[in-house]
């Protein structure tokens, strides 16, 4: 805790911590959830799996009619289930999510509905933390805690209310704005809008930063983050204020496993374990479509939990984490997790990755086919170049990949 508490007080994270805290605004998505919803969900769902189920016996896309296209096009098969708010894909939490989550107080149980803490953190839209004091909860708060292995946050998402109905979204009270304290100092005030919706607010990565040794890191000292309610939009029939979900991404979950090789600029190839800044490797230069020398500027070397291993056609294969870009042979940037890779890092348009695939080998358009991807349970070191002084790619076991240098987060900041 002592080692995080000076890094963040000699960064001070825009000067919150010298300082005033900051006022965070967010972006918001808006929800529109419903029991007629979840009907539509399941209807849907039962017919993908009946068109799934004829493309097992051999009909082909092109051969069903419009409907089922449209159907089969559209489905998200990682959401398991309607009320759930992140996929079964890759996610931030690939790298371990906060340990414990408690309150200052709680809602008793009414009936078979409980609003315990750990409702702010399951990742479902249908339960909530309400707080259990007399009045508008002010003071009342929700505390996260987090390991020192922890994957470092750049987004907090608040869903504000108790969004699982338009009715109880009303009649319930609503967070207004909420203290946010790091180890008890406070760092931001974040600023809430009264809508049922997910107000989603941009920070500088947040949790240890030095994560290059597995052994230092552990002993680096647990830390906390505790949400404290400041003020309320007032609910039209209960007093009890509520929050859905306090969930978070981040970044630590894109790198490359050890022994991955490199491909140096003397076309030699090194561990990517055994690499140091000033090296010069081989880069792919886009615009110019040839291999150049680059030099590295910044390496990582994170803990992380849940890799994949990609296995091509020739045999060889390569392990990373589940958002870690790789360039397909037509060119596009690729990941099993696109989403993630996207807003994190400085890629503009990021494709899913599938079997079948080809992927760019040497830039030349004729690469390697994925032949299987499959997911690696488990903590491990792994290891990323961050930045070149030019290009963003480097080869890793003969595939192009991307630099993990981290996309500039829009901050919505306002000073006292």
């Amino acid at each position: 805790m002592k080692t995080l508490l000076v890094i963040l007080l000699i960064s001070c994270y825009a000067s919150s911590f010298c300082q005033e805290p900051l006022q965070l605004y967010p972006g918001v998505q808006l929800l529109n959830l419903s029991h007629e919803g979840e009907k539509a969900f399941l209807e849907n769902e039962e017919k993908y799996l009946a068109i799934s189920e004829k493309l097992s016996e051999g009909i082909q896309v092109d051969d069903l009619t419009e409907p089922e296209q449209e159907i089969w096009n559209n489905y998200d098969e990682t959401m398991t289930g309607y009320w759930q708010i992140i996929g079964e894909g890759c996610s931030w939490y690939c790298g371990g999510g906060p340990q414990e989550i408690t309150a200052s107080s709680y809602l008793p149980q009414q009936g078979e509905t409980e609003y315990s803490p750990q409702n702010a953190h399951d990742l479902n839209y249908k339960t909530a933390w309400v707080e259990g004091v007399a009045g508008h909860g002010i003071g009342e708060f929700l505390l996260y805690h987090f390991t020192p292995s922890s994957p470092r946050i750049t987004e907090i998402n608040v869903v504000n209310g108790y969004v699982k109905s338009q009715k109880a979204w009303e009649n319930n009270g609503r967070v207004k704005t909420l203290n946010m304290y790091v180890d008890e100092h406070l760092y931001a005030v974040l600023h809430l809008e009264d809508k049922r919706a997910a107000n989603r607010f941009s920070i500088s990565p947040l949790g240890h930063p030095d994560r290059g040794d597995a052994e230092k890191l552990k002993n680096a000292g647990n830390w906390t983050i505790k949400f404290e309610i400041a003020e309320v939009y007032p609910g039209k029939k209960y007093e009890d204020v509520v929050i859905t979900e306090i969930y978070f991404d981040g970044i630590d979950v894109h790198c490359l496993a050890a022994g991955t090789q490199i491909q140096m600029a003397d076309g030699s190839h090194q561990n990517i374990e055994d690499l140091k800044t000033g090296d010069a490797i081989s880069s792919f230069n886009e615009a110019a479509q040839r291999f150049e020398p680059a030099t590295i500027l910044e390496l990582a070397s994170p803990i992380h939990q849940d890799l994949v291993e990609i296995t091509f056609a020739d045999g060889t294969s390569l392990t990373c984490t589940q958002d870690h870009p790789i360039q397909a042979a037509d060119g596009t940037w690729k990941s099993f997790d696109p989403e993630k890779t996207a807003h994190d890092y400085n890629y503009e348009e990021v494709k899913r990755l599938e079997e079948g695939d080809l992927m760019m080998v040497k830039g030349k358009r004729a690469g390697k086919t994925i032949e299987a991807i499959r997911e690696l349970k488990g903590l491990q070191q792994t290891y990323t170049i961050v930045k070149l002084d030019k290009n963003q790619s480097f080869v890793a076991n003969g595939i192009v990949v991307g630099t993990e240098e981290l996309r500039q987060p829009v901050v919505s900041i306002r000073h006292k």
